[in-house]
């Protein structure tokens, strides 16, 4: 291999190492395209990825892939071969085949994979998500791209945030030095208040009953019998009982 293209194949792996946290050895998702790719240029894909990349890989394929190759029949007989000698990765999608671009994007969400493709529509899919990395064959040479305007992009918006925090934290070390910035003030601890007394406002009055007054001994009883009615004599019946 060309000086230049171990050049440009390192720097990428680098940064995506850097950035991504890609690791050795590098996992290269393959999927049925590849292969088919391979077998009409007639080279050897494990023997030519590892002299590409000139550190440690391992070579991985799904299920899914696998079955989608099976599906398509005497077109990719041969291709369906080479991609069931390499090691079977669990998708999650046992039982539940799906398309093997659908499933390759599902693999590439929480692992860090390089992703071995012709599939033109798969390989635009991932160059909009930030931290996908993609290799394909030109003719019969492995080629790493180069990282997207998306990996790219997101790289650029990390070192400026990560630059305005450097900055904002040189400004306050100076501030405190120089006495412009005030101390932090301890936190006083809350008291735990009891339960407060009723707003007196807010509290209705209780109607007081007045106890009428009773009167004691005579006074009650001449009050309550019944006055007696004076029956007036008349002068001269008095006379005659008078004479008797």
């Amino acid at each position: 291999m060309k000086i230049s293209r171990f050049k440009k194949s390192h720097k990428t792996l680098v940064f995506f190492a850097s950035n991504f946290d890609y690791r050795e050895p590098y996992q290269v998702l393959i999927d049925a395209t590849f292969c088919q790719a391979a077998l009409q240029q007639k080279i050897g894909i494990d023997e030519q990825i590892k002299k590409y990349f000139q550190c440690g890989v391992k070579l991985l394929t799904t299920q899914c892939v696998i079955l989608e190759s099976e599906s398509l029949g005497a077109p990719l007989t041969g291709a369906t071969s080479i991609v069931k000698r390499f090691h079977v990765h669990k998708c999650g999608h046992e039982g539940k085949p799906v398309p093997a671009s659908e499933c390759i994007k599902s693999m590439t969400k929480d692992n860090r994979y390089v992703v071995a493709s012709q599939d033109r529509l798969l390989q635009e899919s991932l160059r909009k998500i930030p931290g996908r990395c993609l290799l394909y064959l030109h003719k019969a040479t492995p080629v790493l791209e180069a990282p997207s305007k998306a990996s790219k992009k997101w790289v650029q918006r990390r070192a400026k945030n990560l630059m305005l925090g450097k900055q904002v934290e040189k400004i306050d070390y100076m501030k405190e030095k120089q006495g412009l910035k005030p101390a932090e003030t301890a936190v006083k601890p809350k008291k735990h208040k009891g339960p407060k007394n009723p707003n007196p406002l807010s509290c209705k009055k209780s109607k007081k009953h007045k106890a009428k007054p009773q009167l004691k001994g005579v006074e009650q009883t001449a009050i309550t019998k019944a006055k007696r009615k004076r029956v007036k004599i008349p002068a001269h019946v008095k006379a005659a009982l008078g004479k008797d």
